[in-house]
């Protein structure tokens, strides 16, 4: 399910997007929210450890600590700057402790007095973590950003705790087609990202070993007065073109002003329309012993305990 990303881009747009990210991210709040909202269906749930996979500045670990206030925090991004921006506003609230940028997470919960923080540098695709070691993995629109989603939705397998609970948000193929299609009047470059099929995702997720997948789809539908503004917030936020088949010289003006041209074509009671398709997923990961999907083939774990020898008479 390679979705041809390339990943030096995704690091750099994201670091360089880190301290005017929160101003531009309403969309991603609102996702965010509506994500979190599927928590309400198992109040009981109190899960110990909690990733957040694609941190960014840091709002979903305060929304997170306000719904599990005794539980310890894994913040974890591909973008250094991102994790640098959200420590500092983890660290504004005065209400919990934080670790050091990619401290380790393996020190014992009951060895720190209340809620700790730790913030890792690293890829969704290869978690530093250590199998069935974390109860929740919460990741907002992160997913899409993966050159190879399946690949991290396996690593989400790997590292929850059997019954764990996966929770992430991602874009459909239907995010941003105003854009792509006026880009594709003008030329046959990839200039936005590709994005996976809901089905896909689901297949990925029954794939890596999940139960009781539920996908929901929600469409937003954003408004502007004129393309280069919604150009400008996709910068803001880093979410820039990341194709690894793209153009990788500057788009000239003349270029740039026929692009524009094009989107006009969609312009409806006086503003240009910019969609977004949204995924939402939650699945719990299988009790002890259930095999899961790695390199092609099926991968069993269990607890030590439950491995029992026999003898055999000669």
């Amino acid at each position: 399910m390679s979705a041809g990303l390339d990943r030096a881009h995704i690091r750099r747009a994201f670091g360089r997007a880190a301290a005017s990210y929160a101003a531009h991210a309403a969309l991603q709040v609102e996702v965010a929210t509506r994500l979190r909202e599927h928590l309400d269906a198992s109040p009981a749930f109190a899960p110990r450890r909690i990733l957040d996979v694609g941190c960014g500045p840091g709002e979903g670990v305060a929304a997170l600590r306000a719904r599990y206030p005794q539980a310890e925090f894994l913040a974890l991004d591909l973008a250094l700057p991102m994790l640098q921006v959200g420590k500092k506003n983890e660290e504004g609230t005065g209400s919990f402790s934080t670790g050091s940028l990619a401290q380790s997470p393996s020190r014992a919960l009951e060895n720190e007095p209340g809620p700790f923080s730790f913030f890792l540098c690293a890829d969704a695709q290869a978690l530093p973590l250590a199998e069935a070691s974390v109860d929740l993995v919460h990741s907002s629109l992160c997913l899409q950003w993966c050159e190879d989603p399946g690949l991290a939705l396996a690593e989400f397998r790997r590292v929850l705790r059997p019954g764990g609970l996966l929770l992430f948000s991602t874009f459909g193929p239907d995010t941003l087609k105003e854009l792509r299609a006026a880009f594709a009047a003008i030329d046959r470059m990839p200039h936005v990202s590709r994005f996976v099929d809901m089905h896909d995702i689901g297949d990925a997720l029954l794939a890596s070993g999940f139960r009781d997948p539920v996908l929901e789809r929600d469409d937003f539908i954003l408004t502007y007065t004129d393309a280069r503004t919604l150009m400008r917030e996709l910068r803001a936020i880093g979410a820039t073109n990341a194709d690894a088949q793209r153009q990788r010289s500057l788009t000239g003006k003349t270029h740039l002003a026929d692009v524009i041209g094009a989107y006009e074509r969609f312009r409806r009671d006086g503003v240009l329309p910019a969609t977004y398709e949204v995924v939402y997923a939650i699945a719990r990961a299988p009790d002890a012993g259930q095999p899961r999907r790695q390199g092609g083939e099926d991968i069993a774990s269990f607890p030590i305990e439950r491995l029992r020898g026999s003898r055999r008479r000669a």
